[in-house]
């Protein structure tokens, strides 16, 4: 059974960051949780804003000492017929040393963001990918695994970009801002007031400027998820494109979703690129203004009201109050301009806390499996050693596994208001082979996936050795079964490693015993390098290759049950003739789940069940079934063929 077919996006997801990029809502607590995470580098924080005191306040008297330079030293200088430059060159050195202060305290607080930002981010990558260990497996199969590289790439470097450029620079300009203005009171109130007028303008067209980009960058970070996750599509699905031409398609497809992207980029990215414009045009009318303004001032000799008093306005001020403006204007643009880069940063945040807030994969079991030494007598006694016997630790009490599993009236369905499975019962008894068999979509491998607790039962029971497995611990669970799967995955690392993935504290020798067990040990010796060799990618091994590392995998394990999903259905017969060898070896001994296309694989099962659309409509071993003529003969024959 294909749980994707059947299960819908939940509505969780659908709520969250679907609503985020139609109604533009951020999710609610977003800004404080992510200011939370800088509470453990208060005392940098502090040395920053210190340092960015620091270098606001050199901007700020770098124009001050303009009114300075001219009105005290360059003025005097002129009217002399000798002039002496040492006052003049103590100024100009008492400036170079405010800028110096100033460049220093800049650099210091931008690499110390630098730094506190990759922190950050290393604390919240840890934290989503420890969630994501703890997530159900419906999560995975409901998101595109380019959506979720997604939210590790784009959305953590929005956070980066925001934590070390945009919140220092925000904070930087605000200060600024504050400073710049106490500084023009101070040099004229009239002219000010000119500045404060043309300010409420340029903010009523940074507010409508700023929205609009805002709702674009916050669709742009759903865009970007988006043709992530194609892409990692296409990439592992290559050889299905090429097999069936899907090439053409596959472009087309991409086109659209690129040119979404495309255009939801341009259009944030316009958006924020003209408030520069719009700003600094602004500022040069006011640049304008106030020289006109002030130059009537001084001409026609209206005094000038400060904080000071009354005064003429001279030229050191009117200089020293355009680049003042200038100062209040640019810091205005700089916000705005980061404004875009915190809102694009809070979607990517507001998506990452979404996948913190996943609901985890819930585990109430108290059981859990231990290992035990038992004597002559069968008395069983709790150890640490590895024995190779395990048992069910309830409490106080001990029960032996023997892998004894019953499924008793099973209803399941993936979504409310569908069942896929219908009063399914299976007594699998300790060491019997059981095969499920059925056409696709039967629900044969929903069985085996609530036998895992990947999914929880609507209705009846599931007992494992007389224990219903939701008392068992997932974890405990797990480890008592093993799993063969139709698709392999092995990892990058070397074959002994991803044998060993199986059982992490297994032995060398015991890995090249598993890979004998499950007939790998001859290949494996003829690699390059043989154990030692490092597979990347499918590591250049065939389908069965692959298949009987796999194999291998599960016998180090050395699980009292032992799940086969259709291991063999994607290999040739003479592969399949010698993976099965290997499954043969694997089995011997143990409780066996079987799905499987080919029926000549599983006519030595103790019990065949035949599935049409989620139940059960006959069981028996081969002989009972041929006898009873029925379904299972029609698929053995020939008469009736699976879909």
């Amino acid at each position: 059974m294909n749980s994707k077919e059947t299960r819908p996006m939940p509505a969780g997801r659908q709520r969250g960051f679907a609503a985020a990029a139609g109604g533009q809502k951020l999710k609610p607590g977003t800004i404080k949780r992510l200011m939370s995470y800088l509470k453990a580098h208060r005392l940098k924080l502090v040395v920053v804003v210190f340092c960015i005191l620091i270098s606001a306040a050199a901007s700020v008297a770098s124009s001050l000492f303009l009114q300075v330079l001219i009105d005290d030293y360059i003025q005097p200088l002129l009217m002399e017929a000798a002039p002496v430059f040492g006052g003049l060159v103590s100024i100009i050195g008492t400036m170079a040393a405010v800028f110096l202060a100033g460049v220093l305290a800049s650099l210091f607080y931008s690499r110390t963001m630098a730094v506190m930002a990759q922190s950050v981010l290393k604390e919240i990558r840890d934290e989503m990918f420890i969630k994501m260990q703890s997530l159900p497996l419906k999560f995975f199969d409901t998101h595109t695994h380019g959506d979720v590289m997604s939210y590790y790439t784009n959305d953590a470097d929005t956070l980066r970009q925001m934590i070390s450029q945009s919140l220092p620079n925000l904070f930087s300009s605000l200060v600024s801002m504050v400073a710049v203005f106490l500084s023009m009171v101070h040099l004229s109130i009239w002219l000010t007031l000119i500045v404060l007028v043309f300010t409420g303008l340029l903010l009523i067209a940074i507010q409508n400027i700023a929205r609009k980009s805002g709702q674009y960058f916050i669709r742009q970070q759903r865009s970007i998820a988006d043709v992530n996750g194609y892409i990692e599509e296409m990439i592992n699905g290559q050889k299905v494109v090429k097999v069936f031409c899907y090439e053409e398609k596959a472009k087309q497809r991409f086109g659209v979703k690129n040119e979404d992207l495309g255009k939801t980029m341009a259009t944030a990215n316009t958006l924020a690129n003209i408030l520069m414009p719009v700003t600094g045009n602004l500022g040069y009318v006011l640049y304008v203004v106030l020289a006109v303004v002030g130059g009537m001032m001084g001409i026609v000799g209206i005094a000038n009201l400060s904080l000071g008093g009354e005064e003429m306005l001279t030229l050191g001020t009117i200089a020293s109050f355009l680049t003042l403006s200038r100062n209040f204007i640019n810091p205005i643009a700089q916000v705005s301009q980061q404004l875009n880069s915190v809102i694009m940063a809070m979607a990517g945040a507001s998506r990452i806390f979404e996948l913190l807030d996943e609901e985890a994969e819930e585990d109430q079991g108290q059981v859990t499996l231990v290992n035990v030494h038992e004597d002559a007598a069968g008395e069983m006694t709790e150890c640490e050693e590895r024995t190779g016997h395990w048992a069910w630790k309830d409490g106080e009490k001990l029960i032996p596994l023997r892998g004894h599993i019953d499924l008793d009236e099973v209803d399941f369905g993936y979504t409310d208001d569908e069942l896929v499975l219908h009063d399914i019962c299976i007594y699998a008894e300790p060491g019997q082979k059981v095969a499920l068999v059925g056409a696709t979509g039967a629900g044969k491998t929903t069985i085996t996936n609530l036998i895992n607790r990947f999914y929880d039962i609507d209705d009846g029971k599931i007992r494992y050795d007389g224990i219903n497995i939701n008392r068992i611990r997932k974890f405990d669970l797990r480890r008592s079964l093993g799993v063969v799967l139709q698709d392999v995955n092995l990892f990058t690392g070397t074959v002994m490693e991803n044998i060993r993935y199986g059982r992490l504290d297994a032995t060398d020798e015991e890995c090249i015993a598993a890979a004998r067990l499950a007939n790998a040990d001859g290949f494996i010796r003829m690699l390059p390098d043989g154990y030692d060799t490092v597979l990347e990618g499918d590591g250049g091994l065939s389908q069965g290759q692959r298949q009987l590392i796999s194999i291998a995998r599960a016998a180090v394990a050395d699980p009292p049950v032992m799940i086969l999903d259709e291991a063999t259905s994607s290999i040739d017969t003479r592969t399949e003739a010698i993976v099965q060898k290997g499954m043969d070896n694997l089995m011997h001994g143990r409780t066996v789940f079987v799905i499987a296309h080919r029926l000549s694989t599983i006519q030595n099962a103790d019990v065949i069940m035949v599935m049409d659309h989620g139940r059960i409509i006959e069981r028996g071993n081969h002989e009972q079934l041929i006898a009873k003529k029925g379904r299972y003969y029609q698929l053995y024959t020939g008469a009736f063929e699976l879909e």
